[in-house]
């Protein structure tokens, strides 16, 4: 194979963004010449400061005959007599019933996790048609030592004074979860802890961000406890370059993620490569690449995907009548308390593990034999 058409979106922030210019980037590394077109629409642009000008200048033709589809089955536009690959992803027991019909338009599906090729399957998409491609993870840039970002909480007292500093880093949708991590810390912690949580929220409008903000507010009152009853919470809301996140994993000890379906969660992978404190829910990706023995797994059940909020409601077109994974706040909360009462981990760092088995080399390649397959 030494050609590949590549359609995706590369010039935001979201998840397909980032792996579409990963990937992109290992097959040029890897010796193909990449003809790499623009999903526009799909999400917010980055900055043009934060933009890497070297994929503009990938629009020339190279006479592939494999085209790869960065995006969700819905979104795929079959090249005619040309092989069609989509690489996608689901966080939900089975896909929407409209990708499983356009499904039939791509040669091959790539999934990054047996728990998508599951959904997919239970779908009643053949699984000959599918294909198991884990992501990766820049493990030496991650991984390396840098200043930690200054933060500030609400009275000023330095983000670094504290001794646990828990972050999680998620975009406001109600997978995501936000108001159970936040419910699980008001309930787990006081006022006077020596812990801080730090929520890097990505929002993509204003009327998102003002919902969210109602949500906490009647959480509080359901819950008999408020922001001010426990430990500090630092919300930031700034979309970060690359090395702001590494500086930001840097701020922090621990990373802590309460959703209720992953496709990957490149977040919580990169904070395994800075070397942090796991602490995720025992379902979906996260049960493909974190293990018992390495970070605290919040044990799941599955559940009809039912929104706590009326936020982002567009989204129930993905999970109606699909089942998710509700994580248990309880054990979550023991966990919390656990940790900020000092009591010492028997965890072991899955640092090292992570980045040698998921490298975006490994990633690139493993993606090539898939596509060579068609050959």
């Amino acid at each position: 194979m030494h050609s590949i058409e590549v359609i995706g979106p590369f010039k935001g922030f979201s998840g397909y963004d980032r792996h579409t210019r990963e990937f992109v980037r290992q097959f040029i590394r890897q010796g193909l010449r990449v003809q790499l077109t623009n999903l526009a629409g799909w999400s917010l642009e980055l900055p043009p400061q934060m933009r890497e000008a070297c994929f503009d200048r990938l629009s020339t033709p190279v006479s592939a005959d494999t085209v790869l589809h960065f995006t969700m089955p819905s979104h795929v536009q079959p090249r005619p007599r040309k092989r069609n690959v989509n690489y996608t992803m689901f966080e939900a027991d089975r896909i929407p019933a409209d990708w499983a019909i356009c499904a039939a338009a791509s040669d091959l599906i790539v999934v990054p996790t047996e728990s998508s090729l599951r959904a997919w399957a239970n779908s009643g998409v053949s699984e000959a048609k599918l294909r198991l491609c884990p992501l990766g993870v820049d493990g030496a840039f991650f991984g390396e030592r840098a200043e930690p970002i200054p933060l500030t909480d609400s009275r000023g007292r330095p983000v670094s004074s504290y001794r646990y500093r828990f972050l999680n880093v998620a975009e406001l949708r109600p997978r995501k979860n936000h108001l159970g991590l936040l419910r699980a810390w008001i309930r787990a912690t006081k006022a006077n802890d020596n812990a801080i949580l730090i929520s890097k929220i990505t929002a993509c409008d204003r009327h998102t961000l003002h919902q969210f903000q109602v949500d906490l507010s009647e959480m509080q009152s359901k819950v008999g406890r408020g922001l001010a009853d426990a430990a500090p919470v630092v919300l930031l809301f700034d979309i970060f370059s690359e090395e702001q996140m590494r500086s930001l994993y840097q701020a922090a000890t621990h990373y802590v993620s309460m959703s209720k379906g992953e496709g990957w969660d490149q977040p919580m992978m990169e904070a395994a490569a800075a070397g942090l404190h796991l602490i995720a829910p025992n379902h979906s990706a996260y049960s493909s690449y974190l293990r018992e023995e390495d970070a605290e797994l919040v044990p799941a059940s599955l559940v009809p995907a039912v929104f706590e909020s009326p936020m982002r409601q567009e989204d129930r077109i993905f999970f109606d009548g699909a089942l998710w994974w509700q994580p248990d706040e309880t054990v979550a909360i023991e966990i919390i308390e656990r940790i900020v009462r000092g009591d010492g981990s028997t965890k072991v760092s899955p640092r090292d593990r992570i980045i040698a088995e998921y490298s975006w080399e490994n990633a690139g390649h493993r993606l090539i034999e898939v596509l060579e397959e068609l050959r």
